[in-house]
């Protein structure tokens, strides 16, 4: 019987978690105050009216309302708030 690990076996085990980034909500979906809307690594994704920005770029809603993309130059992020 061997008292040490094969070579194999100890050179592995360093797998990293994924990090789930990406749109989160799309366009035209009901979000309530608070819901994250995009998970993204730098800012692909930019915020507009009623969004918010973490320090780790996440976007997030700041009002209940319907989620709006818009393009031009840079693709913005915005929520439009839902008449009651």
């Amino acid at each position: 019987m061997a008292h040490k690990k094969g070579q194999g076996s100890t050179r592995n085990g360093r797998d990293s978690r994924s990090q789930r980034l990406g749109i989160k909500a799309t366009m035209g979906q009901f979000v309530t105050c608070g819901s994250i809307l995009v998970r993204q690594c730098g800012t692909k994704w930019h915020p507009a009216k009623n969004v918010g920005m973490g320090k780790d770029y996440t976007l997030f809603a700041l009002t209940d309302g319907l989620v709006v993309h818009r393009t031009t130059d840079k693709t913005y992020v915005s929520v439009v708030p839902q008449p009651t």
